[in-house]
C-alpha cells in the first residue's frame, strides 16, 4: 500500500485532476490505489463524481479503452458553444431510433457530440412543448455539457448553463418572438 501513496501519476492522469468518463461525465481522481482482485494486483484510479455521489474504480490499464479522457481544451469548449448556435439537424426517423442515437452521443463523452444533442433538442419559448423523453435527453446532455464547461472555465455549473443558453439563443430564429419574425419576412 505504501507503493500506492507514491503513485500520483499514471498514463498522464494525476490525483486531484478532473477527467471525463463517458458514462458518467466529469469526475475527479481522488487517488490511485492498489487492490488485489482474484489473486492479481490491480492499480486503480479512484474517481469521485460529486453530483452523482458516486465513486468509480477504474483499472489504470483499462482507462484508455474505457474512454476516460482529460477535460476538453478551451478551444474545444468554444467549438462546442459554436455548435449549439447552429441549425438543429433532426433526422426524419422514428423517435425511438433518434432517442437511441442521442443517448449514444451523450454517453460517448465527446463534448462536440453532446453539444449536437443540446442543439437538436433545444426548444425556445415560442416552439411547441417537448415530450417527456425529449426533455429528459435534453437535460442529460445539457448537464453533461455544463459540467465539463464548468470544470474547464472554472465557473459554477449554473454559470456554465447560462453560457450555453446564451449561445443557444444566438441560433437561427430561436430567440425571435413570432411578431419579430413576421416583421423580418415583411421587410
Amino acid at each position: 500500500m505504501a507503493n500506492a501513496k507514491k503513485a500520483t501519476q499514471r498514463q498522464g492522469f494525476k490525483t486531484n485532476e478532473f477527467i471525463v468518463y463517458p458514462a458518467h461525465g466529469v469526475g475527479q481522481i481522488s487517488s490511485i490505489e492498489e487492490q488485489e482482485v482474484a489473486g492479481y494486483k490491480l492499480e486503480l484510479f479512484v474517481i469521485s463524481f460529486q453530483q452523482d455521489k458516486l465513486i468509480l474504480r477504474v483499472p489504470v490499464a483499462k482507462a484508455a479503452s474505457a474512454g476516460m479522457r482529460k477535460l476538453a481544451e478551451p478551444v474545444l469548449v468554444e467549438k462546442a458553444l459554436k455548435t449549439v448556435q447552429g441549425r438543429a439537424r433532426i433526422k426524419r426517423t422514428m423517435w425511438s431510433r433518434r432517442a437511441q442515437e442521442y443517448e449514444a452521443k451523450i454517453n460517448s463523452g465527446d463534448l462536440i457530440q453532446i453539444s449536437e444533442v443540446v442543439r437538436d433538442l433545444f426548444r425556445s419559448d415560442n416552439q411547441p412543448e417537448q415530450s417527456y423523453s425529449e426533455r429528459q435527453l435534453y437535460e442529460a446532455a445539457l448537464d453533461r455539457m455544463a459540467r465539463e464547461i464548468s470544470a474547464v472555465n472554472k465557473v459554477s455549473a449554473t454559470e456554465a448553463v447560462v453560457l450555453i443558453e446564451k449561445n443557444l439563443a444566438k441560433g437561427p430564429r430561436r430567440g425571435a418572438a413570432p411578431a419579430e419574425e413576421a416583421e423580418e419576412k415583411a421587410a
